[in-house]
């Protein structure tokens, strides 16, 4: 697995990430900007999620997704983030191979699991709002542990298949990867021998993640709506789309954001393919905590009534 060969047939043990820019001027700037973005993602969800642990009023199976979305969110960003900020600040931005390797397949397993973690979600929202009656058996804990489990193993399996095959590729003498982290389309560019496994790879495992997600999600809302348009008073209507907003601004941002990256890598523009990715990869995980508690009555609850509890001394 180690023996990555360069032209000169000497090992390759260690790239030199890009980063996001390379003006000087700007390095400082955007460590404190992403220092900032950072520190947000981190207070936001581990607030959720000691939120939802610490509320019995939100141990449901909607705030149950929630939950995972932001230990995903959690984790996700600390695969890439703290590389990225010392990135900024070091004359030299080396990443050893095995750290690469390291960090592009923790880096895909939580963006996989992401993916059908808000699949999770769209279909728990169609029983609630599709099947009210049904709900709790139809999303009992035994339905919500199984379906989390597949999102985990989804993101594992992708995670495994992609970095099992970058780890068959020989690299040669080019070892600058045009990112500030090790991603599969910045890899397949260094390397000197035939790509086109891991070609066939991306474009079959990439497009079951991309496609089996949107159409699950797709479909849920279809339902959704029409369930929604059938309610005859305007309060009700107002209601349930309410309950499906955050999860909706949260599906547009991460798959927006996702689907314009991966355009404009395949287009040839690495510079804006980057710029995409800073959506996808760092604001994403900042703003889902803030869509789910700005825009959630219950979460705004469970926060004033924390609140009070911690002016009285009394949360333990």
């Amino acid at each position: 697995m180690m023996k990555m060969l360069d032209g000169n047939n000497s090992l390759v043990t260690e790239f030199v990430l890009a980063g996001l820019t390379d003006h000087p001027g700007l390095q400082l700037p955007l460590f404190y900007l992403f220092l900032g973005i950072y520190i947000v993602t981190m207070v936001g969800n581990i607030g959720l999620i000691m939120l939802i642990g610490l509320n019995s009023h939100l141990h449901t199976p909607m705030y149950y997704f929630l939950f995972n979305l932001s230990s995903i969110d959690l984790c996700y960003s600390s695969v890439f983030t703290p590389k990225m900020l010392m990135n900024f600040v070091s004359m030299k931005n080396v990443i050893s191979y095995v750290g690469c390797m390291t960090q592009l397949f923790f880096f895909l397993f939580f963006v996989i699991s992401e993916c059908y973690m808000l699949t999770s979600m769209a279909y728990d929202r169609y029983v609630a709002i599709c099947n009210p009656l049904l709900y709790k058996v139809t999303m009992s804990h035994q339905v919500c542990s199984v379906l989390s489990f597949a999102a985990y193993m989804m993101g594992f399996a992708g995670a495994t298949v992609h970095t099992g095959c970058m780890l068959r590729l020989t690299f040669c003498n080019a070892s600058v990867i045009n990112h500030y982290l090790c991603d599969i389309l910045p890899l397949l560019q260094l390397s000197c021998t035939s790509t086109y496994v891991n070609e066939v790879v991306v474009l079959i495992v990439v497009g079951i993640n991309i496609t089996v997600p949107s159409l699950t999600i797709l479909i849920s809302y279809i339902f959704i709506i029409t369930s929604i348009l059938h309610i005859k008073s305007t309060q009700g209507r107002l209601k349930a789309f309410s309950t499906c907003s955050s999860h909706v601004i949260a599906i547009l941002v991460f798959f927006g954001s996702a689907v314009l990256m991966y355009l404009k890598y395949s287009s040839g523009s690495m510079d804006q393919g980057k710029i995409f990715s800073v959506f996808y990869t760092n604001v994403v995980p900042m703003v889902n905590p803030l869509i789910y508690s700005l825009r959630n009555k219950d979460v705004k609850t469970a926060l004033r009534n924390v609140l009070m509890k911690i002016q009285r001394k009394d949360i333990f």
